[in-house]
């Protein structure tokens, strides 16, 4: 596995309890940071509870049970819906605990992992085929430290990140037609760092508001429990060269938001020795591919599992580490290379079946909202309407029951069985 991100870490954590060997590399040491909202959608804590990770209050877990949404001047605090498929609450984490506390329990599933370790390229055979990496030991301060070493596997998984360098040396280009996003996020003290609610501001003014640009996007606020919470506000586009030609200052923007509108009764006071507002780009909607080829899958931010929808990743990292584990683990069990690639290529065909039409919603979603007259009617009368604003959430936040449930969720999965997957 190639990064011990969420995806890195969950391939690794159900490969190994599957009875495989497994090596987990990371070019970082842990703990380390990674620009992240820190919130977990009740998608993604059902991954964590089919994993087994311990999720309790003491160990730095925080619950919440819904979204409170801002925009028009008014409000709605909307709880997660009431499903079978996925528990009713949400959670928060800070990446810097959290994608160490995923790789100590791909770890204790059986799993080996090389911190400081950076890979520097493929092992390919004569076939094409990868049969591994190259890989540098890094010092303290990430520089090289001693030989470049090979590491052989049946299969590869990249997990590296949204630049995906291992990707992109075996000819994985990232597509121009996905939508692409830009996160900005600070940590905060305040004495609601215990709220109930993540909270979701839907007006995004480059400056003044009702005076500026309205921007595709939301501000965001989600507590983490620890005396802090996350501050951030990420904004789309339909395609990488769209997001160019924008020229936004995220981290102005950001500050602009903060000061402009403030929002009320948090109290927000800068943690300095946290960091300063940092940025990170989102990329959306399966933007590189193929999921699988040649004995390497891709999972996570390689391969562009962001929502399009609300800049989401983490659920997806996770759900696509377990599918990928199914699938290699099933291959490693099958007689002839015809069946062995054949049971691999079964991750890419799941993952598209699952996600891929969704995505194509999400998709369209932002070309809608990149025009702001229709983000200007969207907040003016869909806010005002709670049933609009319920169905709103369990789309956006891709939490609805995929076969019955009620007629939000019906609608919902038509319309991901509909649309094409690709």
């Amino acid at each position: 596995m190639v990064g011990a991100g969420p995806a890195g870490s969950s391939t690794a954590h159900w490969c190994a309890a599957a009875g495989l060997d497994v090596l987990l590399l990371e070019k970082g040491e842990f703990p380390r940071d990674k620009i992240c909202g820190d919130g977990l959608t009740p998608r993604a804590v059902a991954e964590l509870v089919r994993m087994g990770v311990p999720t309790r209050e003491e160990d730095g877990w925080i619950r919440n049970r819904g979204l409170r949404v801002h925009g028009g001047g008014r409000s709605y605090e909307l709880d997660w819906p009431d499903l079978t498929t996925y528990p009713g609450y949400g959670m928060a984490r800070a990446r810097m605990t959290l994608d160490h506390t995923l790789a100590q329990h791909a770890q204790a599933s059986g799993a080996k992992l090389l911190e400081r370790t950076k890979v520097t390229g493929a092992l390919r055979a004569d076939d094409g085929r990868v049969v591994g990496v190259t890989a540098q030991p890094l010092d303290a301060s990430g520089r090289a430290e001693g030989p470049v070493k090979e590491f052989r596997a049946p299969v590869v998984v990249a997990a590296d990140g949204v630049s995906s360098r291992f990707a992109l040396g075996i000819g994985r280009e990232r597509r121009d037609d996905r939508p692409m996003g830009t996160a900005v996020r600070a940590y905060y003290r305040t004495p609601r760092h215990d709220d109930p609610f993540m909270e979701s501001h839907l007006e995004l003014w480059d400056g003044e508001p009702g005076k500026s640009a309205l921007l595709p996007g939301y501000g965001w606020i989600f507590p983490l429990g620890d005396g802090t919470v996350n501050v951030g506000l990420g904004s789309v586009s339909s395609t990488p060269a769209r997001q160019s030609a924008a020229g936004i200052d995220y981290r102005r923007l950001m500050e602009t938001w903060l000061d402009k509108s403030a929002p009320e009764g948090w109290d927000l006071v800068h943690e300095p020795e946290r960091g300063p507002i940092r940025g990170a780009a989102l990329p959306m909607g399966y933007n590189r591919g193929p999921l699988y080829a040649a004995g390497v899958l891709l999972a996570g931010d390689s391969a562009g599992m962001v929502s399009p929808f609300n800049g989401e990743g983490i659920a997806y990292g996770l759900q696509a580490g377990r599918v990928a584990a199914e699938a290699i683990s099933q291959a490693r069990h099958r007689a002839t290379d015809e069946a062995r690639e054949a049971t691999l290529a079964t991750y890419a065909e799941r993952m598209r079946a699952d996600l891929g039409g969704y995505y194509t919603l999400g998709r369209w979603f932002v070309r809608l909202i990149e025009h702001p007259e229709i983000m200007r009617v969207c907040v003016r009368y869909g806010l005002p309407r709670k049933v609009v604003m319920q169905f709103t959430l369990k789309l956006l936040s891709d939490c609805y029951e995929p076969h019955g449930g009620d007629w939000v969720d019906r609608v919902i999965a038509g319309l991901t069985r509909v649309v094409p997957s690709s």
